[in-house]
């Protein structure tokens, strides 16, 4: 046979079994909260691998590489900050999270916790988050759909727009009839992949080489890739030729993690603040040895693609394939096809999770607004289906014709989310005296700052818009909550029992969290 039809045997396994998931899951989906939350008894494991895939995406194994292979080690300081700000995120936000979006009235989406959380009743923060979700996440969904693309021009010599669509449509499948519970297994599913493709890939192309120890001078010192016969002498220096705002941007990708919906929905969904310590150490080991394998993919690919004139980059722009062209090269097609599944599984598990997500804030947070009477269960299901199938309809539309790098549209909408939602979240979370007024007024503020930076080359070339919109947003929550009246007795109240939720369901491993939750209300737990 030939390669390319190992390679479709390959890829018809692989979406098979996601499509088999999607069939399981919704098997088990009767309920609207199963559906969006899987009934909110995730297993820590599945948390956590299902938070790792859906926020690398193509970027880990597309994106990261390629940014290294061009640019060298100074790009490492993105992968530094992201670690960081995850072992924060599950830290800090997870276990409250988790519980205080129970208390405040079972809030089953991000733009619903923040409004029963600042009590409200204007809707004017649910409107405006889930604005600011289907903005951002359009563009995120497209940044998928475009790795998708460029997988399928790699790996299959086929159009572009045949793969972004192809990609869709399975994703699309999955999500569409499994809900949160196949987006989370299919996620964990994918993470394993990732974890054992970025392994295995580096670690038999370098023994693959004549001479392994090149690929610590070829880089420096030899032609490679965008590089000419000197080579890139910096290529392993962090911090020369970079500035220091360059690094401060770079580690503020981290900051993005506390206001990322489509990651921190999965700490409201997994079974008790204190399985959260079981999830972020599987989350941090697995994102850690992700990182290190994506690295290594770059460090050796100078070498192994500069040596030997016989073989290329496919991406000769961005150099965004490497990983992909590594695995063609290196295996028998059908096993290569199965290696190359990670790059699929790292797309779909993003788009499917953030398809999820948008669809959440058009009917949770924006039909239910405008409807008189409560819609069935099923009724909420089919309309979650039909959102999901609109949004990536547009997605797909923007991702035609992809006028930026996978990095690029990424950065774009990370930077949007975590100015937005990530200030909020913590003060939601950390902070008694947050009111609606100071809430409203800090997401509209980061949002429009992040939106406006990012559109301007001069500012956003000097300095992440992630940092003065998340800046700007912390500082108006703070500002406009002080000066304005502070909340009512039942929205503190609601607060403390939350803190105080958290830790009793750490005394009492024992027992769902819902049980305790009804214990401590009926005064039988302390």
């Amino acid at each position: 046979m030939s390669e390319h039809t190992w390679f479709i045997l390959a890829i018809i396994i692989y979406m098979g079994a996601m499509l088999a998931i999607g069939y399981w899951s919704y098997r088990q989906t009767d309920e609207y909260d199963d559906y969006m939350l899987a009934g909110r008894n995730l297993n820590p494991f599945v948390a956590a691998l299902s938070a790792g895939a859906s926020d690398m995406s193509g970027w880990l194994l597309m994106g990261l590489p390629g940014a290294l292979f061009v640019s060298g080690m100074s790009q490492l300081w993105i992968a530094i900050g992201l670690l960081i700000g995850c072992w924060a995120n599950w830290f800090w936000v997870a276990p409250r999270l988790r519980s205080y979006s129970e208390v405040a009235d079972n809030s089953i989406t991000i733009p619903s916790f923040v409004e029963n959380r600042v009590d409200d009743t204007s809707r004017v923060l649910r409107i405006v988050s889930s604005i600011v979700i289907l903005v951002f996440f359009t563009f995120y969904v497209s940044s998928g759909m475009v790795a998708g693309g460029k997988y399928f021009e790699a790996t299959f010599d086929a159009g572009y727009l045949d793969g972004m669509l192809i990609i869709a449509a399975v994703t699309v499948a999955y999500t569409f009839i499994g809900g949160f519970l196949a987006v989370s297994y299919t996620d964990a599913v994918q993470g394993s992949i990732m974890f054992a493709a970025l392994i295995l890939v580096p670690v038999i192309a370098l023994f693959s080489m004549d001479n392994p120890a090149d690929i610590w001078t070829w880089s420096t010192a030899h032609p490679y890739g965008p590089y000419g016969a000197e080579g890139n002498p910096d290529y392993f220096s962090m911090v020369k030729g970079v500035s220091i705002l360059a690094i401060i941007s770079n580690l503020a990708w981290g900051l993005g993690y506390f206001g990322q919906p489509h990651i921190i929905v999965r700490f409201m969904a997994i079974r008790g603040p204190r399985e959260c310590r079981s999830g972020r150490r599987v989350g941090i080991f697995w994102m850690l040895l992700c990182i290190v394998g994506a690295t290594f993919v770059a460090i050796i690919g100078t070498a192994f693609f500069g040596q030997d004139p016989s073989i290329a980059i496919t991406d000769r722009d961005s150099y965004e394939t490497i990983f992909l062209d590594m695995a063609r090269i290196l295996f028998h097609p059908l096993f290569a096809g199965l290696v190359l599944t990670a790059v699929l599984a790292a797309i779909m598990s993003t788009i499917s999770s953030q398809l999820l997500v948008t669809s959440s804030a058009l009917v949770e947070d924006l039909y239910k607004i405008v409807v008189k009477k409560k819609p069935s269960s099923q009724v909420l299901i089919n309309l979650s289906r039909t959102a999901v199938v609109a949004v990536a309809v547009f997605a797909a539309v923007l991702a035609a014709n992809p006028n930026d790098s996978i990095l690029d549209l990424v950065g774009f909408a990370w930077a949007g989310f975590g100015s937005a939602f990530g200030p909020l979240v913590i003060a939601s979370l950390y902070w008694r005296r947050l009111n609606a007024p100071g809430a409203i007024a800090g997401m509209v503020t980061g949002a429009v700052v992040s939106f406006v930076w990012g559109q301007v080359d001069a500012l956003s070339s000097t300095l992440y818009e992630i940092v003065p919109g998340f800046i700007a947003s912390a500082l108006m929550i703070w500002i406009v909550s002080s000066v304005t009246a502070k909340p009512n007795k039942t929205t503190t109240d609601e607060f403390d029992e939350a803190v105080r939720l958290v830790e009793v369901s750490k005394q009492k491993p024992e027992m769902a969290m819902t049980t305790v939750h009804k214990k401590m209300k009926r005064g039988e737990v302390n």
